[in-house]
């Protein structure tokens, strides 16, 4: 009688696994291993040579805990198994990681059963009655199968026996011969050509989340800033078109295949790796994909000193520039061989800073408003957090968020922007926050439109640059030209709802209202509850007189947006161009009611009251507007364009320092 599956011991390099005991060994040493990763080696066992999906690992080891602990549970498995096995994730000898997608067990695997001989794939799965029987393959390279038992030097040398009832006529073992010769010739040929695979020429790439394999989700912010410097970079290059972390971040987790995502993101390139912190050192592991063919181009590992990290950065990115032969001028040759050493401390409070910041909320941003003054405090000198600081009083005192009064955020927002640039005048990022409040604060729209070129020059792959620069064009009245600012934007972060909204409100403003709906419905298809989606696409119906339509969405938007001012303005506007006339005081007079001191909605309140045709109540809220420091592109929304022309709206126009 065969023996059953759990009564094989499996042999890979020098170890022993028992299926019965679940016990592993090393030269008849037992080792310890906890319980999920001996179970998540069995499952990596029964495909040796195969991927094995990370979907099918939790399922199989944690199918009752939802999806977030168990890819987490996942990470800290695989790494306490290697940690057991003496294996690492960059030069490995047993398992082999496949980024994004799962594991393979590359070590030579064959197991033995009790009278010490090797068994083919078929005979150690006689029991088949088992619930899950493993299929193992034998590859031939001449594995030692162990039986269970204490291991025995007779067993090292345990020839291949199979049994009389197994055997196959001579017939056809000669020509499974020769079609297993056949197999290897082919593969070698495939190995050679993917070896030597020259991928079409790259111009655009996409790095992807790298993998905290840290073993601590609370390393995330470190994984994610470590995504953020290498495409900082990487966009650094003018010749080479990177996508923005807004848009790359969305695939953290996903199961999608590369070449899906370089289609989603029209790339010619994917970079993909992963993270590893232990204290003050860290190592990278990157690799670049031929998005077309989804074959390694190349793949890399680097280590240093946390002190260190802008340099191992500039290296990463220098390696890729190299392997897709582009061309860089000498300023990005001397900024991707110039990195400074950094205050540890004050560099990782600077990486919390910008994961909060990154995402978007009130919350977020008074927590990243903490980290980067921490980090100036850590370090006075860190221009990097002065231009983050910049930027989160600038969000902080916006409309969206309105944390703060824009006379209370934007001095401080120009001041921090102001010791960046000082600090580091090649900052790109430093330069664009100081443009940020020169456009919406101090209404310099020359300094600004200067500042913004800046910092487009010195970073032509940064997203937000070429989209704040679009408003500037915008409020100049330059749309063609704003609007192919935007759509550059929109090119290094197709995935951004807030680039693809804004696109669709500039050509609302361009009186491109067929384009700006079209537009609109490109943005609710990527998120249908994004609110100002809903907002821009509500416009463009109204400038067609399209009330009924109009209505309909500015309603989902003021839902979705919890009650945006200006969506509620947008709504009012509809209901009175509509002939709704008391819908549309019930919401004005809502909206006056939660005005306060520190907020009166005034340029909102205003927009209601041109659409009732009370025009010298709109300009005296424009007048409270002015004196509370708006935003000049309020001046430059369809709401007012029915009084363009009155003279008080044109002083109005003038006293910013907007064209007329």
């Amino acid at each position: 009688m065969e023996p059953s599956r759990q009564h094989f011991l499996v042999r890979f390099g020098t170890f022993e696994f028992s299926l019965q005991s679940g016990e592993v060994r090393r030269a008849g040493v037992r080792i310890r291993v906890q319980q999920q990763p001996l179970k998540l080696l069995e499952v990596l066992l029964e495909h040796p040579g195969e991927l094995v999906t990370r979907e099918e690992l939790r399922s199989r080891v944690w199918p009752t805990e939802s999806f977030g602990d168990a890819d987490q549970a996942v990470n800290i498995a695989i790494a306490k198994l290697r940690s057991a096995l003496g294996d690492s994730a960059e030069n490995p000898r047993y398992i082999e990681t496949l980024p994004r997608r799962g594991y393979r067990f590359i070590a030579d695997v064959s197991f033995v059963d009790g009278d010490g001989r090797r068994r083919t794939p078929e005979l150690a799965s006689t029991d088949a009655s088992a619930e899950s029987e493993i299929g193992y393959q034998h590859n031939g390279n001449g594995v030692a199968v162990l039986p269970i038992s204490e291991p025995s030097p007779q067993l090292q040398s345990a020839e291949l026996s199979v049994p009389p009832r197994t055997r196959r006529p001579p017939t056809s073992r000669v020509l499974i011969a020769l079609a297993a010769a056949l197999s290897l010739t082919m593969l070698a040929v495939l190995f050679f050509l993917s070896r030597y695979h020259k991928p079409a020429v790259i111009r655009s790439l996409a790095v992807l989340p790298l993998e905290n394999l840290s073993g601590d989700a609370a390393q995330n912010y470190f994984s994610d800033g470590m995504t953020d410097e290498l495409i900082t970079d990487l966009a650094q290059i003018s010749a080479l078109r990177v996508i923005s972390r807004t848009s790359t971040m969305g695939y953290k987790g996903s199961h999608k295949s590369l070449p899906q995502i370089a289609r989603e993101l029209n790339v010619d390139a994917v970079v993909e790796g992963s993270v590893v912190r232990a204290g003050d050192h860290i190592r990278i592991t990157a690799q670049l994909i031929d998005a077309s063919t989804d074959k390694h181009i190349w793949s890399q590992s680097y280590e240093s000193e946390l002190r260190d990290t802008l340099a191992l950065q500039d290296r990463v990115a220098r390696a890729i520039a190299e392997q897709i032969q582009i061309s860089l001028t000498p300023r990005e040759k001397v900024e991707l061989t110039s990195a400074t050493v950094v205050n540890p401390q004050a560099y990782e409070s600077y990486l919390k800073g910008r994961y909060f910041w990154s995402k978007r909320t009130a919350e977020g941003l008074e927590a990243a408003l903490h980290y980067f003054n921490q980090a100036i405090a850590e370090d006075p000198n860190d221009a990097r957090a002065y231009s983050g600081l910049a930027d989160t009083y600038a969000l902080l005192g916006d409309w969206q968020y309105a944390v703060m009064t824009p006379k209370e955020a934007y001095p401080k927002a120009k001041a921090a922007a102001f010791k960046a640039v000082n600090l580091d005048n090649t900052l790109g990022e430093a330069h664009n926050s100081l443009a940020f409040v020169l456009d919406g604060f101090d209404w310099n729209f020359d300094s600004s439109g200067k500042q913004f070129q800046q910092a487009i020059e010195l970073n032509p792959g940064y997203a937000t640059a070429h989209h704040w620069f679009a408003w500037h064009l915008a409020l100049l009245g330059q749309y063609d030209q704003a609007i192919a600012e935007m759509n550059k934007a929109r090119s290094l972060d197709p995935l951004s709802l807030i680039i693809n909204s804004d696109l669709a409100e500039l050509l609302v403003l361009s009186h491109s209202y067929d384009k700006a709906i079209e537009q609109s419905h490109k943005t609710i298809d990527l998120d249908p509850n994004f609110a100002m989606a809903h907002n821009q696409l509500g416009q463009a119906y109204l400038q067609k007189h399209m009330s009924d339509q109009a209505i309909e969405e500015l309603q989902k938007a003021v839902e979705l947006s919890g009650g945006s001012p200006t969506c509620i303005a947008n709504l009012a506007r509809a209901y009175s161009l509509s002939g709704k006339r008391n819908e549309a005081i019930k919401l004005l007079n809502d909206l006056k009611g939660s005005s306060t001191a520190r907020y009166s909605y005034a340029s909102e309140i205003a927009a209601i009251y041109v659409s009732l045709g009370n025009v010298d109540e709109a300009m005296n809220w424009l007048e409270k507007g002015y004196l509370e420091r708006f935003n000049p592109g309020v001046l430059i929304r369809p709401a007012f364009d029915p009084i363009r022309s009155e003279p008080r709206f044109q002083h109005l126009v003038q006293r910013v320092g907007l064209p007329g």
